[in-house]
């Protein structure tokens, strides 16, 4: 049995390729990125108004004050949208200006409307104080420049990008495509049906999986159920997937040592260029997994317990995936345990935990009760996976302990 550290090496070395395809950018929610891009046009893309006023030239008011006012007329408003071209202006000119409207030349500061005096029907405004330059004026560019990096290559884009690829004029844009994922649930005990008896199980790490995929990172292919004596059938369609546009195989189940435990040996008769099968962690020991030699194919065997499986899609399939699509290593964020825990010094463990933050704004994280595998309300209750190491026995109140989100979103939040 190797250790998690070891695991992750072999995960590392052995990562499939994964072809890239241009999308649009409106639809790339989700999708890794494969070059930097880069924005098409300045933005703002003329200078324009931050504020309802009126735009005058700063110059003009050098020289005035409370005993020296001045009349500036009023020449039109432009609205956000109109054309600002006007002709030649002259000393002591101004125009109305509504928020988003483009400033023309000459002016180059904002009055807003709420301190505008006006004069002779409205015709004039009056100005008796000296006005600084660059008020209320959003300047061409001062946002993104052209050319300038909106996002790097290897980012799972996010609605923020989206907006901002529309913004900028990025119509469309380079990722990876997203793997295809065919998934078997194992064991005579798993039924689909609604009502069961107490013998059987209902097939959750199926319809978990799934949901993952939903805005995730690979597409979800049901591979249905493997019954306890399918060794034969699950030969073949390893045989045919290789054929076939499938990209990982997972199995749910089937991955021990017992009697009906076949997923190893059958895994076993393929040319393999990489292998584990059982790391020291808890839950999820008897994880496996497996490179096809020559081919961008890979297997993992997942535990059957829905939260063995959990965890080990979390902490094996997931990152599997981020550096399969040249996603930069996930990062944990730490927070302080609340409560003394203890395990076996030689494991890591993956507990279910449940994150908060003190008025003062630190965070902490309580270990929950109710750790076994086959409990799922600690996991219902739970909003972070704890990291705890192994080497180490007993951790104290008030120690700082790994943290990953439920489902991998420390990469956007974590850079």
């Amino acid at each position: 049995m190797i250790n998690y550290n070891q695991a992750k090496k072999i995960l590392i070395k052995s990562k499939i390729k994964i072809k890239d395809e241009l999308i649009a950018s409106s639809k790339s929610i989700n999708r890794v990125n494969v070059l930097d891009i880069y924005s098409t046009v300045n933005y703002p893309a003329g200078t324009n108004a931050a504020f309802d006023g009126f735009a005058i030239n700063s110059k003009d008011t050098n020289k005035l004050n409370k005993n020296n006012s001045q009349n500036f007329k009023i020449l039109k408003t432009i609205s956000a949208g109109d054309n600002p071209r006007l002709n030649k202006l002259k000393k002591y000119e101004t125009v109305e200006v509504m928020t988003g409207a483009l400033i023309p030349k000459g002016f180059d500061t904002i009055i807003p409307i709420e301190k505008i005096i006006f004069h002779s029907n409205n015709e004039y405004i009056i100005i008796n104080n000296k006005i600084k330059k660059n008020q209320h004026i959003r300047y061409a560019g001062s946002d993104y420049e052209k050319n300038d990096l909106i996002v790097k290559k290897g980012t799972i884009i996010q609605p923020s990008h989206i907006l901002a690829f529309k913004t900028l004029g990025v119509i469309t844009i380079k990722v990876k495509k997203k793997p295809n994922i065919l998934f078997f649930s194992t064991g005579n005990e798993i039924s689909n049906n609604k009502n069961i008896t107490n013998w059987k199980v209902r097939n959750s790490n199926s319809y978990y999986i799934k949901s993952l995929s939903n805005n995730f990172l690979f597409n979800f292919v049901d591979g249905g159920i493997l019954r306890d004596k399918d060794e034969k059938l699950f030969k073949k369609k390893i045989e045919k997937s290789i054929k076939s546009k499938i990209d990982i195989i997972i199995t749910s189940g089937a991955v021990s040592a017992g009697k009906h435990d076949f997923v190893p040996t059958v895994v076993k008769k393929f040319d393999l260029s990489n292998f584990f099968k059982g790391v020291s962690i808890r839950p999820g020991k008897p994880i496996l997994f497996a490179k096809l030699k020559g081919l961008d194919k890979a297997i993992f065997g997942l535990p059957g317990n829905p939260i063995s499986s959990s965890a080990c899609f979390r902490f094996f399939v997931y990152p599997y995936l981020l550096n399969t699509l040249g996603i930069k290593r996930e990062k944990p964020f730490k927070a302080k345990l609340k409560n003394h825990y203890s395990k076996n010094k030689k494991i890591i463990k993956f507990i279910k935990a449940r994150l908060t933050s003190t008025n003062d704004g630190k965070l902490e994280l309580q270990a929950l009760k109710g750790q076994e595998s086959f409990r799922i309300k600690s996991f219902v209750e739970a909003n972070v996976w704890g990291l705890f190491k192994d080497g180490q026995s007993k951790f104290k109140k008030g120690e700082l302990i790994d943290c990953y989100s439920p489902i991998g979103s420390n990469i956007n939040i974590f850079k």
